[in-house]
């Protein structure tokens, strides 16, 4: 054991076998020091006190779901891309979902398969009553069309039938924090590109646009994913929405 005057040392100071302060201070807020044999000191912060402070600074339902983003901008900075990919996912699986909040993205993507459905059984729907009406068209005994005869009340289903035919638009079901989410998924099919998982990539685009409609990054990744499977249709598709 050392001995060390008061002079020099605070008082009930001791030493474990490495040398390093174990009772430094008393003031939990101030840093803790740590003292070396053979004279000098080292100072650092707490690791107790950074814990509570990053649980005081988690008031948002996002916060961790924001610190993990970082965490993969940080990796997908130094092409690190499998961690980067990792910390999105994360980030993902974090975010707050469901009453209250709005649908997770796989949520999502079944809404809009369904509506998607509903919309081509429509089409058949009106294909099929196209095709009856065509068949059931001829002409009477003294060669009139049967069309012309009805032509003065069918103008109010014309109407109808010509509403039905316009395109209709899915338009997803909002979430509080939907542009922030849809930056990790953005995020994600980044890596994704770089992975050579474009159809993943494409997909998590496909999210991060049904999250926010608007948003160019995810349209011209998923352009450049489009690009990489050869879907040239697509690529000029998200192109143009992207430099509207």
């Amino acid at each position: 054991h050392l001995a060390l005057s008061n002079s020099t040392m605070p008082t009930e100071t001791k030493f474990d076998s490495e040398g390093f302060d174990l009772g430094a201070s008393d003031n939990k807020e101030a840093a803790e020091v740590i003292y070396e044999i053979g004279g000098g000191a080292t100072s650092i912060a707490p690791p107790l006190q950074k814990e509570e402070e990053h649980k005081n600074s988690d008031s948002s339902p996002i916060a961790e779901a924001e610190r993990l983003k970082e965490l993969g901008n940080n990796e997908f900075r130094q092409k690190n891309h499998l961690d980067a990919y990792d910390y999105y996912t994360d980030a993902i699986d974090v975010s707050p979902m469901g009453e209250g909040m709005g649908p997770s993205g796989k949520e999502l993507l079944k809404l809009r398969e369904e509506f998607d459905e509903e919309q081509r059984e429509r089409q058949a729907e009106r294909h099929r009553r196209d095709m009856e009406r065509r068949r059931g068209q001829g002409k009477d005994k003294d060669g009139q069309d049967k069309k012309d005869e009805d032509d003065g009340g069918n103008n109010t289903n014309d109407d109808e039938e010509e509403e039905e035919q316009r395109p209709v638009e899915f338009i997803p079901p909002r979430h509080t924090y939907g542009s922030k989410i849809a930056v990790y998924y953005a995020n994600r099919a980044a890596t994704s590109l770089h992975l050579g998982r474009h159809e993943e990539a494409i997909e998590d685009c496909d999210i991060a646009l049904l999250y926010n409609p608007t948003y160019v990054k995810a349209l011209l990744r998923r352009c450049t994913a489009y690009e990489h499977i050869e879907d040239t249709e697509g690529a000029l598709r998200d192109a143009k929405r992207a430099y509207e």
